[in-house]
């Protein structure tokens, strides 16, 4: 199957019961699936008037109980941006899936990029934490949609599947295992008075339990600063304590959320970094350099917010450089540059989209810089 429906399919098994969209290539296919799929399942399917409604639509399902997605494209991925920080600011769980495309604006619609990584880091207003996944094959798609879901469940917060048009529309074999070889987290729900329920109050684990809208807890949601209650408070230190909550939860865990995987590292010299469909350029760039006699590895980014800067912190104090390779001219690049700091080289392949990048330009890089 493509990796479009691959995505939508991993919904499914992860417990999607509500996807709200609006069709743009190269994403529309996770949408058809969805339409087709959902309904077969008791989960219900709606083509909203524009990808801002499709993001408030998955936002106020998650609100009533159920796991929601959507999935999108470049511009689609812009306007959604407002309702992914209100979901930020109200803690609600959902998944977006974009399927990137190249751009700015309209640019190559039916041809793919990896230049909204930055975008999906920072792309809503203020400061916070997001998790981005990225996978390089329809295989990964499927169970990085399921990984999505359940940090999006157990951190409560909107969780994006970073792919991307060659995989979304790349056709490969794809193992759905039985039902019960999947494991799924679902959000942890309050106990107790229903009267004197605070929705933003953490549990031991730093994570407030989430109610359902409608079954009786006192649940007040708002975009503005709030306090446990969930009411508007207008004050330095409200501000203080609701951010140092939506941040910790993140960045207390990072052991638990951020993947990597590493391919000829121990001896390596040199660390290519890259993610998504560019990681399969490296896995050969990898073998063939060192054919030539160097020393190369590679480091595979699966989750790339929160970007892994320790892991790059240790790597700078042994190797001789990195190479960062994306379909892009050099947004996660930047991030390797910054997390060296300064104690090894960072070189960068990449273009502004369209097509994938070909072993053999790392291979000429390599040789000359190094």
């Amino acid at each position: 199957m493509t990796g479009d429906v691959a995505c939508a399919e991993g919904g499914l098994a992860a417990g999607c019961l509500f996807f709200g969209g609006y069709p743009i290539t190269p994403a529309t296919e996770v949408a058809e699936r969805m339409s087709e799929r959902l309904p077969e399942i008791g989960g219900t399917f709606i083509q909203m008037e524009d990808e801002i409604a499709a993001m408030a639509s998955i936002v106020g399902a998650s609100c009533a109980g159920v796991k929601s997605m959507t999935a999108t494209s470049g511009p689609g991925f812009s306007l959604m941006m407002e309702n992914i920080g209100l979901a930020i600011c109200t803690e609600t769980p959902c998944v977006v899936a974009n399927v990137q495309r190249a751009g700015p604006s309209t640019g190559l619609p039916t041809q793919g990029a990896q230049a909204d990584m930055m975008q999906a880091r920072w792309g809503s207003h203020g400061h916070y934490e997001i998790i981005a996944l990225a996978p390089s094959s329809p295989q990964e798609i499927f169970y990085q949609t399921i990984t999505a879901f359940n940090l999006s469940e157990k951190y409560r917060l909107p969780v994006l599947v970073m792919t991307d048009e060659m995989i979304g529309h790349l056709s490969e074999r794809v193992i759905i295992p039985d039902a019960k070889d999947i494991k799924t987290v679902s959000r942890t729900r309050p106990k107790g008075r229903k009267d004197r329920f605070k929705p933003y109050r953490p549990g031991p684990d730093g994570i407030a339990p989430m109610a359902i809208a409608g079954e009786g807890y006192n649940i007040h949601m708002t975009g503005l600063t709030h306090d446990e209650r969930g009411y508007p408070v207008m004050t330095v230190e409200a501000q203080y304590e609701m951010m140092d909550r939506i941040m910790k939860k993140v960045r207390q865990n990072l052991d638990d959320i951020i993947e990597t995987e590493g391919y000829r590292l121990d001896d390596a010299e040199i660390v290519i970094v890259s993610y998504g469909v560019s990681s399969r350029t490296c896995l050969a760039a990898v073998d063939e350099a060192r054919e030539l006699g160097i020393k190369a590895g590679f480091l595979k980014l699966i989750t790339v917010w929160p970007f892994p800067e320790d892991l790059i912190h240790r790597l700078a104090e042994r190797v001789k450089g990195f190479v960062t390779v994306e379909i892009n001219l050099g947004q996660i690049h930047l991030e390797v540059e910054r997390c060296t700091a300064g104690k090894a080289p960072a070189f960068l392949v990449g273009h502004p989209g369209g097509t994938i990048i070909p072993p053999e330009r790392v291979i000429d890089l390599l040789k000359e810089a190094f």
